[in-house]
This record gives C-alpha cells, sequence and structure tokens, in this order.
C-alpha cells in the first residue's frame, strides 16, 4: 500500500503536459445524492467477495480453494487463473450460475498519463489518458484474460461479463472493462471496483460513461481513491458508492462530487485521509485472502 501511495504521488510530477481537455468539462451538475437500501447494498456482497479473492494465489483460484472468500461464493465454476503477485498481479476468469455472468477479477497492490494502446483500444480519441501504471498492469494480461473470458462465454451460453477489482486492481478492471466492451460488443460489460484510484483524465471518464457500467465503491475516509490529483488532470468516472462511517452507502453522481457526504467532499487532502480505511469493511468484508 506505501508503493502505491508513493507511486500516485509522484505521478503529479511527470505529466504537467498532457492536460487536454477544458476543466469546465469536467464539472458535473448538481443531482440529488441517494441513499442505496439494505437489498441494494447486498445485491455487491458476491462481488466484494469475489474482489478480496483476487488476492489470493493463482493455484488456488483455479480449483477454487482458497478458504473462507470460496467458501462465501460456493458454486462459482474457474475457468483460468493468472499472475504471480509480482510483476504481474493475480487474476482469474470464472462463472457464478447464481448471476448467470462471467467474473473477471484483478488483484490489487503495494504499486503519468498515457495514450492507451490502439492495438487494444481501437479508434478511440487521442484526448483520452490513463496513468501509465494502471495501463501497463492492464497489458499485461489483456489478451489473455480475454482469450478466457470468451471461452467461458461459449461454455456457459452468458453474455453477462462482471470484472471487479481493489485498489490498484480497480483500476486494471475498469480498463479491462473498456477493452473487453471494445473486443466483445454482443457482451454486457459491468464493471464494480473497491478504493479505486482516479485512472484517467476527464476524456477517458467520460469515455467510460458513455461505454461502460460502472460502480465504484469507497470506504469512509479511503485515502487512495483521491490520488492521483485532480490538479494533474485526472478524474473518476461516475457511478460513486460512498460508505458513510455510519455504515450508510450514498449514491454519489458525477466524477468527482465534492458534496461532504462523498469521497472527494470528505476528502479533499491526503491528511484528511486514512489508509486503514482502504481494506474495508465493505458490508463487512475486509479485503484480502
Amino acid at each position: 500500500m506505501v508503493v502505491l501511495l508513493l507511486l500516485l504521488s509522484s505521478a503529479f510530477f511527470l505529466v504537467p503536459h498532457v492536460l487536454s481537455s477544458p476543466i469546465a468539462s469536467f464539472i458535473e451538475t448538481r443531482q440529488s445524492i441517494t441513499t442505496l437500501s439494505p437489498s441494494a447494498i447486498a445485491a455487491f456482497k458476491p462481488y466484494t467477495l469475489y474482489a478480496s479473492t483476487a488476492w489470493c494465489n493463482a493455484s488456488v483460484t483455479l480449483t477454487w480453494t482458497c478458504g473462507r472468500n470460496c467458501d462465501a461464493n460456493p458454486d462459482f465454476k474457474p475457468v483460468a487463473s493468472g499472475g504471480n503477485s509480482d510483476s504481474v498481479q493475480y487474476w482469474y476468469v470464472g462463472y457464478d450460475p447464481n448471476l448467470n455472468a462471467v467474473i473477471v477479477a484483478h488483484q490489487g497492490t503495494d504499486t503519468s498519463h498515457l495514450s492507451l494502446d490502439a492495438n487494444l483500444f481501437p479508434n478511440l480519441s487521442s484526448d483520452i489518458k490513463v496513468h501509465s501504471g494502471f495501463k501497463e498492469s492492464q497489458a499485461d494480461t489483456a489478451t489473455t484474460v480475454l482469450a478466457s473470458v470468451k471461452s467461458a462465454m461459449s461454455t456457459f451460453s452468458t453474455d453477462a461479463v462482471t470484472i471487479v477489482g481493489h485498489s490498484l486492481g480497480g483500476a486494471i478492471a475498469l480498463l479491462d472493462g473498456v477493452y473487453l466492451n471494445l473486443q466483445l460488443p454482443s457482451a454486457n460489460i459491468n464493471v464494480i471496483t473497491y478504493g479505486m484510484p482516479r485512472v484517467g483524465n476527464g476524456a477517458f471518464a467520460d469515455y467510460v460513461d458513455a461505454h461502460v457500467s460502472v460502480s465504484r465503491v469507497i470506504n469512509r475516509e479511503d485515502l487512495y481513491p483521491i490520488l492521483p490529483g485532480q490538479f494533474m488532470g485526472f478524474h473518476h468516472c461516475s457511478g460513486e458508492k460512498h460508505i458513510l462511517d455510519s455504515g450508510e452507502w450514498l449514491a454519489c453522481p458525477g466524477h468527482d462530487n465534492e458534496d461532504e457526504r462523498c469521497s472527494a467532499g470528505n476528502v479533499d487532502n491526503i491528511f484528511e485521509g486514512n489508509t486503514v480505511d482502504h481494506t474495508g469493511p465493505y458490508d463487512g468484508v475486509e479485503m484480502g485472502c
């Protein structure tokens, strides 16, 4: 976690020249903040557990013998797994018959805007920029994940694909969502992230909003989602679900809603953040294997 914080912070000073969109395009209109019902919160639980499971060794996610996390989703059918938790984050792909969906999960990490690889992300505007480290981490597994998702969709006759991840794994999951949406136009792609840092610029956030369904869950005063800083041109996509100290979940509209009940308004600088909140709990689930 310390390494991730240092690298995200250092990115502030690497790429001041890449800001390319008017700041006005990033400002969301004020919309109502709504409270999630208990049933809506409960619906996140299986995905939260899948994100937590991504911290487990690839050998145990392939056999689905990782203990409490795997036991909590006992009907899951693993298809592929990989990574070494060092140069490549752990990942796995499989099928949940209860959700009738292919699940893709990426591990978080202890881890400059760059354009996306046109071979992986064809026909995207050159105005769209993402953090170089996140881009490289997603590229490490992109084609293998794509092949595994195609196999699972065919085997289990489903077009639903949900990608999950915590921390860096959330950033990879978001990029996977964009990538798989481009590569699999017939698929129904959803992304659910936990404690995800900002991944790209405003043009990227706008693109995500237009093409991918995203829920990004932020726990209390978690520091990591406010990094890298907005003054460097980084912006979140929409879909924030903010967990308050009371345990209440709020849906906060816009890219970086500055209402004090939402993450960007509640933690408006690094001194107000709390790294302890990064791992959870997310409706009772602490991230980790």
